[in-house]
């Protein structure tokens, strides 16, 4: 908490502890979304600059984490957007060739799912974000998030049950 305070207030080496405190979180964000080793530790780059700029608008040092992680999610977002991202069967004969096939038919059902819903998703499940943190990150009401998990849940496990994988959700 000491080492957040300080580097709101812009200190320099409170702010590189920081980084270095969070960087394995960040890094599992990153590569979560983007897919791949190099883009995710490009992303940690940029995060960390964007970071740097910005930190002196948090206004509460106990949600550093999910600050930085809200900013990686912005950034992971605007990278795939710019992107415009679309998984030829190339690429998924060289994801297969490195991953199980329920990991791809899980990835594929939450690519089906919204934006916003992927997010939460990410957030709570790859993430470990408790409900409340999540509120305060989307900046909505809890029983919005719930309601919302539910209703991503209910869609991965349609679109899981009428490929005949219902056991993975």
């Amino acid at each position: 908490m000491e080492i957040a305070e300080k580097a709101i207030e812009r200190d320099e080496q409170a702010f590189i502890q920081l980084i270095q405190l969070h960087k394995d979180a960040l890094y599992k964000t990153a590569f979560a979304f983007l897919k791949n080793e190099h883009d995710a530790i490009e992303a940690i780059q940029e995060v960390t600059y964007r970071a740097y700029e910005k930190i002196h608008t948090v206004k509460e040092p106990q949600y550093i984490k999910t600050w930085l992680t809200r900013v990686m999610m912005n950034y992971c977002q605007d990278q795939l957007k710019k992107r415009k991202r679309y998984t030829s069967s190339e690429t998924l004969r060289e994801i297969g060739a490195h991953a199980n096939e329920s990991k791809l038919e899980i990835e594929e059902a939450i690519a089906s799912l919204s934006n916003e819903e992927q997010q939460l998703i990410f957030l709570k499940y790859y993430h470990n974000t408790k409900i409340k943190e999540i509120a305060e990150i989307e900046r909505i009401p809890e029983g919005t998030v719930k309601s919302r998990l539910h209703k991503a849940l209910k869609s991965l496990r349609t679109f899981l049950s009428e490929k005949g994988d219902i056991d993975y959700v």
